[in-house]
Parts: structure tokens; C-alpha cells; sequence
């Protein structure tokens, strides 16, 4: 869990909405294949979800919203699948952070981004600055993510501080860690979404979803909007959370 851990377990009690909503947008394939059109065009519509999504939440008062992106997983979908979502990104961060900063929006982006061809990487950088001062909501998009490695990551900064003396073996914790991750600054979600009926995390934040409410809605990602982002805060507000405790 991060440092924020604690803040984030009080505000889901006693009715209030999440702080942080993490979201698994899934069902672009198959929202295309039901209309027999292609993938890109089921990626197209989701990002248009991903948009009413992001207003939803700043409507709704959500601090921070997750969205999973691309997986480090997502490598092995064919090429022409994944040369056309680095396309639509690339368009939703030319055309829209715009708009993003207008409505108080601060984006972050986590996983290893740097790693995408051209310049990318050098566009969501200019976007993030962009937006840095914004303090409405927090649109967090997980790209070239991958929870494992994250965690993998940080265990691998604290084994390097420990060799080299700066740290003790027993100063390596469940904070520590929390430190080294890329949300070390952010509430661990509170409520973690998946669309389109699957039931799994699918390698994301795990670490940060240990006390999560999970919920798994029938609705593909593309169909998924401000009602079904009500509804899930509804049912949230209705379960009682108890962190390990009575």
C-alpha cells in the first residue's frame, strides 16, 4: 500500500464517495465484433468513453481516476492493433489535453511510458506539464503498465539503497515499498472497476488494491458512461469496509 493508504480507507466509510476510482476499460474488441466492425473501431469508441468518463468523475467529485490504458501484455496483440492505439493516443493527447486543462484536470501517466517509440513519450511529458497546477481531478493513465514489474522495480531501488548502506534490510516495509511505486503520492484506489464481465485484475495495481472494492460490470467499455460511474459509486457507498477489522 502507498503512504496515502490511510486517508483513502476513511474517506470510503460512512457513505462518502471514493477518493480514487481505478478502471479496467475492457470490451473494445468485442463491443466492434457485435457490430461487425473492425478492433480500431471499438478503440475509437472507447476513447470516447474514456472522455465522458473523466467529466463524469470531475462532476461527480472523484479526486483521482485511474484508467489501465496498455498493458506491458498488450505487446503481444498484432502490430497493425497496436501501431493503431498508440495513433488514437497520440490524437487524444494532441487534440484534447486541452480541454482536459480547461476543466482543471491534472494528468499523470504511470508505468514505462518512456519506452514507446518516437516521440511519445516526449508529448505525454509536455501534457503532463501542462496540466501540473490543475486540482479538480487527477486523470491517472496507466500506460505500458504492468503491476509486476512496478512492484519488481521497487524492490529493486530498495536492494540498491541497501547495498549501498543508505538503508537496513529491516527498513524495507510495506511504506517502503509504497515509496518506491509510481502512485507513491496518490490514495490507493478505494474502488477498482472492470467492464465487460471478466473477473480478474489482469497485472494492475495490485499492490494499491489490497483493500479495494472490486466490481465487475456486464457493460463493454465502449457503453460505459456517467449512469454506470453513478451506479458503481452508489453501490460502493453501500458496502462496509473493514480493512482486516470487525
Amino acid at each position: 500500500m502507498s503512504a496515502a493508504t490511510a486517508p483513502a480507507a476513511a474517506a470510503g466509510q460512512g457513505g462518502n464517495a471514493p477518493r480514487h476510482v481505478a478502471i479496467i476499460m475492457d470490451g473494445n474488441g468485442r463491443w466492434a465484433k457485435r457490430r461487425f466492425l473492425p478492433r480500431i473501431a471499438g478503440h475509437r469508441k472507447g476513447i470516447e468513453a474514456a472522455k465522458a468518463t473523466v467529466q463524469a468523475a470531475t462532476e461527480l467529485g472523484i479526486e483521482v481516476l485511474t484508467l489501465y490504458a496498455f498493458s506491458t501484455e498488450n505487446w503481444r496483440r498484432p502490430a497493425d492493433e497496436v501501431s493503431d492505439l498508440m495513433g488514437l493516443l497520440r490524437r487524444f493527447i494532441q487534440s484534447d489535453i486541452k480541454e482536459l486543462a480547461d476543466n482543471g484536470v491534472r494528468l499523470r501517466v504511470i508505468g514505462d511510458y518512456r519506452a514507446l517509440k518516437g516521440d511519445l513519450a516526449d508529448l505525454i511529458d509536455d501534457a503532463v506539464a501542462q496540466t501540473a497546477g490543475n486540482t479538480k481531478t487527477t486523470l491517472v493513465i496507466a500506460l505500458n503498465y504492468g503491476s509486476q514489474a512496478e512492484i519488481t522495480l521497487a524492490a529493486q531501488r530498495l536492494a540498491a539503497r541497501a547495498v549501498a548502506g543508505e538503508i537496513t534490510i529491516d527498513q524495507i516495509d510495506v511504506e517502503a515499498i509504497g515509496r518506491e511505486l509510481y502512485t507513491a503520492d496518490l490514495p490507493d484506489p478505494d474502488l477498482v472497476i472492470r467492464t465487460s464481465g471478466e473477473q480478474r485484475l489482469s497485472n494492475f495495481l495490485m499492490w494499491q488494491s489490497a483493500y479495494s472494492e472490486l466490481m465487475f460490470v456486464d457493460t463493454l467499455w465502449p457503453d460505459f458512461g456517467k449512469d454506470d460511474l453513478a451506479a458503481a459509486l452508489a453501490a460502493f457507498a453501500e458496502r462496509e469496509r473493514r480493512f482486516g477489522g470487525l
